[in-house]
């Protein structure tokens, strides 16, 4: 039996990182050689052992995803190197490719494809030039994703995935708002093979999870309106409404 893909972690998120643990480490040929939360644990650990690939966030604290690869010397040992980014400015991601990246993954992304990915690194298969995000193909998806990521929406909870189809929904659709609860719930719910009451209670943990823990600046930026003293958490109607107003005015001005 051949040896296991050794695979490194590095993202901020750590609940995050225990959902990608338990991913690899439940794959006949992968185990987790160490999880770092920022860039500087991720020069620790690999001064204590190169790992064969290293899954990197771009955006972290201390030392960002640039600076880890900036550290890496160039060599036949240094693991291959796939980027998760909720973002993907081009501009970081010409420097990642530079530095010698081999994959781009936009988050949310599906576990089974980074998984392929991961082994496609090992054996050659990829090369430093290729990618799967072209910023230049800019969409709605990615515009939303980007929007509630930043807003500190947890991606690894199922009412992330919710969140973003009823918001993109919503662009499209402003009367969906009217019925949230007769239309939009049951046509996210139809997507997934679930029920609407499921969406709404999904989508309403992810709010408050994000509210009590995400991004307070950019929150307050969004909901200046709606959640001043005293008003407290958005509803899932107020926080799909904002958010896709503040998505429609924008593709406006652009």
């Amino acid at each position: 039996m051949e040896k296991p893909i050794k695979v490194m972690i590095v993202d901020d998120h750590r609940d995050f990182c225990e959902v990608l643990r338990d991913y690899f480490e439940g794959q006949d040929d992968c185990v987790v050689s160490g999880i770092a939360n920022d860039g500087l644990q991720a020069l620790e650990l690999l001064g204590q052992e190169m790992p064969d690939v290293m899954i990197i966030d771009l955006i972290m604290p201390y030392l960002d995803g640039i600076g880890v690869l900036e550290h890496l010397e160039p060599s036949e040992d240094r693991p291959k190197v796939i980027i998760l980014t909720a973002f993907g400015q081009e501009t970081q991601i010409r420097r990642a490719v530079e530095l010698g990246a081999h994959y781009f993954l936009l988050k949310p992304f599906d576990l089974e494809v980074l998984g392929n990915r991961v082994r496609q690194a090992v054996s050659g298969a990829v090369g430093a030039n290729i990618t799967s995000f072209h910023p230049k193909s800019r969409n709605l998806d990615v515009d939303v994703t980007n929007l509630i990521y930043e807003m500190g929406v947890p991606a690894h909870v199922r009412g992330y995935q919710y969140l973003r189809d009823a918001i993109i929904l919503v662009i499209g659709e402003q009367s969906l708002l009217g019925a949230v609860t007769k239309e939009l719930y049951p046509m996210v719910a139809e997507k997934f093979d679930t029920k609407p009451s499921r969406v709404e209670r999904a989508i309403r943990h992810a709010i408050e999870l994000a509210w009590d823990r995400g991004n307070v600046d950019m929150m307050n930026r969004v909901f200046a309106h709606t959640s001043g003293k005293g008003r407290g958490k958005p509803t899932n109607s107020e926080f799909i409404a904002m958010v896709a107003d503040r998505l429609r005015v924008g593709a406006k001005v652009s």
